[in-house]
């Protein structure tokens, strides 16, 4: 992975080192604040203490519902239902556009409960009933890196859409998006992104930790499926998120791995949830495509619902399974 060098540079000047290599249309002029906040995170992943004690592999899960995950609890096996010793995860607080709350959120090892319903202060995670890919995902993640830590960042929110026409009452990923507050889901991201990278010391031992951003995993796009034209500017939007993402980091060609979306065929829904769920589903496909270093998960095909939206417990274990699949072939 390239990784810009350290150097004595202004902010602005980081921002352009940090953004090189990718293609914008435009950025808004309330983003400055937030880019100043990339920017000085991803500043402080490079340059943490070259006697770190602990060597923690970074990635970062996003997109909407079924990456928040509707799993139940009480459904996992005793392998995942337990707290991971070698796994950290700052979940960053789920919220709406406009809000001020997005992100807050404390590093803990990982356990059951990081699913939908699950909240964060700056001092404590609120656990739910619930869970998402990352219990599957951490543990496969570990076997890969067996001596090294994992560090998972996730914010993602249910309903969410990248493009800012289908933003709806749920939320919108678009950058320019100028929602109440001039805040929208990208600025929860970047927002969780310095909250998780304030602290120099992910397992609290007191010693600063080397950091290495490792992959993003992205699991998204019903919300964008449901219109034709919006449909058809997934790819564009996919693509130019993901780089703004990887720019947080600043790994210009950091692993990406995203899940395919599927439709449920629920008969309530006249078999037919995501009415441009092709059109989406050929975007993300081009997407990986086009990206020497992008995969899909394609196994979601396959799995049964629990309600027209969300998969059953068993899939969302599936589905950290195979992203982490994905991701150890894409980074081989």
């Amino acid at each position: 992975m390239r990784r810009i060098a350290h150097q004595t540079v202004s902010e602005f000047e980081i921002l352009k080192l940090s953004l090189a290599n990718f293609q914008f249309i435009k950025l808004k002029s309330h983003m400055n604040h937030f880019f100043r906040i990339t920017c000085i995170a991803a500043f402080a992943v490079l340059t943490f203490s070259s006697h770190a004690q602990d060597t923690f592999r970074l990635f970062y899960l996003g997109g909407q519902s079924n990456m928040d995950g509707y799993g139940y609890v009480k459904d996992l096996p005793d392998s995942l239902n337990r707290q991971f010793e070698n796994v950290y995860i700052f979940h960053g607080n789920t919220a709406a556009d406009g809000a001020t709350d997005g992100g807050l959120g404390i590093w803990e090892k990982l356990e059951p409960g990081h699913g939908v319903g699950a909240k964060a202060t700056n001092k404590k995670n609120l656990l739910s009933e619930r869970f998402g890919l990352e219990l599957s995902l951490g543990a496969k993640l570990a076997t890969l890196y067996p001596d090294d830590k994992i560090a998972l960042i996730k914010y993602s929110k249910g309903g969410t859409s990248i493009d800012s026409l289908a933003a709806d009452t749920f939320g919108c990923w678009e950058p320019d998006f100028r929602s109440k507050g001039g805040i929208n889901q990208y600025d929860h991201f970047l927002a969780t992104v310095n909250n998780a990278l304030s602290t120099q010391d992910i397992n609290g031992d007191g010693k600063a930790d080397q950091i290495i951003p490792s992959g993003i995993f992205w699991m998204q796009g019903e919300s964008d499926a449901h219109v034709l034209e919006i449909a058809q500017r997934y790819e564009y939007n996919l693509t130019r998120l993901m780089n703004l993402v990887r720019a947080a980091f600043r790994t210009d060609d950091l692993p990406v791995v995203i899940g395919k979306i599927s439709d449920s065929n629920d008969p309530s829904r006249n078999y037919k949830v995501w009415k441009y769920g092709e059109l989406v589903q050929h975007a993300q496909e081009q997407f990986v495509r086009k990206d020497a270093q992008a995969a899909i998960v394609r196994s979601t095909k396959h799995y049964g619902h629990s309600d027209p939206w969300h998969y059953r417990s068993e899939d969302y274990i599936d589905l950290g399974v195979e992203f982490g699949k994905v991701f150890e072939r894409l980074s081989k």
